[in-house]
């Protein structure tokens, strides 16, 4: 049965997530959504089951993948699931994704997944690093071992109630989602800056131009904070809640600044 499973990744635990499942799928195709998004009119898959892997963003799925999945025809597909990944809460996101799918096609996930992995958003919390890192990941592809199972079987999992995440939801996601094209603003980046473009190849929404030999942002933010992550001499800094100066950063280690331009740019894993 062949899989087509789209996916959005910022730092690399959506990739990780989908590579997994892929794998142990077998026939299965990893297209990225940032790739399709300067094409229009709805997008049919290929495939009898469709997934969508993401991370959370305040309570719910990022802008880019809710309008993706408005776009998305699931008439010939036998199975959809939906695979979240998340710091903390976020199960409220799948009922986002079931929600669109529900008002687009008249049905909703066949399965909905979330999976805990490292956190990554430093105003909020510091990433975890070493063995805590470590241990999070390993419980994580323990977690998306059992996930690929159940969507091999064509098991039904309607995602789980979760009345904080979805309270969580209600209360952030709408000011989140409206404004967060306009997010870049609080980014900043210092003299400590080399010029080296890294920001620019892996920012997803294509967000990112070097004018003088230095990053500007140009108001398509998803937040996801690639820039950020990546930077190799941590020059660049988000200036809300506690800021990042000196409050680590965090990528899958199995991420690559290949990985991301594939991810813009187009191509299948």
């Amino acid at each position: 049965m062949k899989t087509a499973i789209y996916y959005f990744t910022g730092t690399g635990n959506s990739l990780a997530a989908a590579q997994r499942i892929a794998a142990d799928l077998g026939d299965a195709v990893l297209i990225p959504i940032a790739s399709l998004q300067s094409t229009s009119g709805e997008i049919t898959p290929q495939a009898d089951r469709v997934g969508i892997v993401c991370p959370v963003y305040d309570c719910g799925v990022p802008v880019m993948v809710a309008e993706f999945a408005a776009r998305l025809d699931l008439s010939r597909a036998a199975y959809t699931f939906a695979i979240v990944t998340m710091g903390g809460m976020g199960v409220s996101a799948l009922h986002q994704l079931n929600g669109i799918f529900r008002e687009r096609q008249g049905r909703g996930l066949d399965a909905g997944f979330a999976v805990r992995m490292p956190g990554n958003f430093p105003p909020l919390y510091r990433p975890p690093a070493g063995k805590k890192c470590d241990r999070t990941l390993a419980a994580a592809d323990e977690r998306l071992g059992a996930i690929a199972e159940a969507i091999g079987c064509g098991r039904a999992v309607p995602p789980r109630f979760a009345p904080f995440s979805t309270l969580a939801k209600a209360i952030s996601y709408g000011s989140f989602a409206k404004s967060v094209h306009e997010a870049d603003k609080d980014f900043s980046v210092s003299d400590a800056c080399t010029g080296c473009g890294t920001c620019a190849r892996v920012c997803p929404a294509g967000n990112i131009t070097l004018e003088r030999g230095r990053p500007a942002w140009n108001h398509r933010c998803e937040l996801c904070c690639a820039c950020l992550h990546f930077c190799p001499v941590e020059a660049i800094q988000l200036h809300v809640m506690r800021g990042t100066e000196g409050r680590g950063r965090y990528r899958h280690p199995d991420l690559t600044v290949a990985d991301m331009r594939v991810q813009r740019e187009g191509g299948t894993f």
